[in-house]
């Protein structure tokens, strides 16, 4: 019963963490992929936007500040012509490269025509520009230049490019925008699947531990039902059915372990062997019934007179009782035998056939000595039999008790 019932309780707690890891890992799994999503559109924002725009920017500075700067030193004369060809060559290999750069980015479909026009736009600037290399490389007098030439020629090159740039900044703010709105529902859809996933995990972890507080009640109930169906079938193993006193098999029991511990402290201890007189006799008369009361009768009076947690009353068999008591003298034992015949003579159950008295009694063996090693554990027995015994011969209804467990010393009692 209390295998299967942990079991139970067992598979309940490995699926709830079951389910506890699937909802973890779904989450994780989720997470992973939304951050993944971000990430891309953080680079198309950041990386598809701004660094476009910052190399079209350097296209135009270089045009400005490069080229047409060269030419506007070469037309003063400031610089050499050799100087000239060596800025403008460096300078025209900056633009082509920056333009390759930005071309190699990812173009929409409507901005391919526009990009191809600047393209065809750049290299016509750039053969003015390589003309007049080539005229410096050759070393000629540059002070001739029409300068409005030049400032037309990169005033247009600049508003074209201007137009690329003016509109990577409008996609930059699209998909900025665009960003925003998927970042917002992202988070939205990722704080209700949190959100469910945590109902769900709490709904089922409250079924789950209500269900195994039900399972640990039910077990509860069934090992006190247990331990009160152990206790009963212990008490009926050690209860004589008839009187209710402890039997024989108690007896066993409690007499070695309570002659061990008063052998361990020295103490006292005493055993009483009680019988009824002439029961047989009351049995043939009064018949079985009578009998069986008249020993719940005398179980009685030996239970309300022996009420000490320590003293032990037994039915040993038939119309046989036994006494055992620790920590009791001499004397306290004598007083107690004779209480003991004085209890059961006041029953006044009456017992026409006895040659003791008109109504029942009992006589009683008495041994009691301190214990100590040298007590041989089945002395107490045969001496309580043997004072039993001269208890009937010198006339019954009464008690002897001895303290020498080794010499047959005795006081008689009536």
């Amino acid at each position: 019963m209390h295998f299967i019932e942990a079991l139970k309780l067992r598979s309940k707690l490995f699926f709830l963490f079951i389910l506890i890891t699937i909802g973890l890992i779904s989450i994780g799994i989720m997470g992973y992929l939304h951050i993944n999503t971000m990430k891309k559109n953080i680079d198309g924002l950041y990386f598809g936007s701004l660094v476009p725009i910052t190399e079209l920017n350097e296209v135009i500075q270089t045009y400005h500040n490069g080229l047409a700067s060269t030419v506007y030193k070469a037309s003063r004369q400031e610089i050499s012509p050799s100087q000239v060809s060596s800025e403008l060559e460096a300078s025209l290999k900056h633009i082509s490269k920056k333009w390759k750069s930005y071309e190699s980015h990812f173009k929409r479909y409507d901005e391919r025509d526009y990009v191809a026009y600047a393209d065809l736009e750049i290299q016509r600037v750039n053969s003015y520009f390589l003309r007049i290399y080539k005229v410096s490389k050759e070393g000629q007098n540059l002070s001739r230049i029409n300068i409005n030439t030049l400032e037309k020629k990169v005033s247009f090159i600049h508003n074209i490019i201007q137009k690329l740039i003016n509109y990577e900044t409008e996609m930059a703010r699209y998909e900025r925008k665009k960003f925003l709105e998927s970042f917002t529902e992202t988070k939205n859809q990722i704080g209700f699947i949190l959100f469910s996933v945590i109902v769900a995990v709490l709904l089922i972890s409250l079924y789950v531990f209500r269900s195994i507080q039900k399972d640990h009640t039910k077990l509860e109930y069934a090992t006190k039902k247990l331990k009160q169906a152990n206790k009963k079938l212990e008490n009926v193993s050690y209860t004589d059915s008839l009187t209710n006193l402890h039997n024989r098999r108690y007896f066993n029991h409690v007499y070695e372990k309570e002659l061990k511990r008063a052998k361990r402290s020295m103490n006292y201890i005493t055993f009483m062997m009680i019988d009824i007189d002439f029961f047989k006799q009351y049995n043939d008369t009064y018949g079985h019934v009578a009998g069986d009361l008249a020993l719940k009768a005398v179980a009685k009076a030996l239970q309300d007179r022996l009420r000490r947690p320590s003293d032990y009353v037994f039915r040993l068999g038939g119309e046989e009782f036994g006494v055992l008591l620790v920590e009791t003298d001499e004397s306290s034992s004598a007083k107690l035998a004779r209480e003991i015949c004085d209890s059961v003579r006041e029953c006044e159950l009456k017992h026409e056939t006895s040659d003791a008295n008109e109504f029942v009694t009992v006589s009683i063996g008495v041994v009691c000595c301190v214990a100590d090693d040298a007590l041989d554990d089945k002395v107490l027995i045969s001496r309580a039999d043997e004072m039993l015994y001269e208890a009937k011969n010198t006339g019954r209804d009464r008690y002897i008790i001895t303290s020498n467990v080794s010499l047959a010393e005795t006081i008689l009692s009536a």
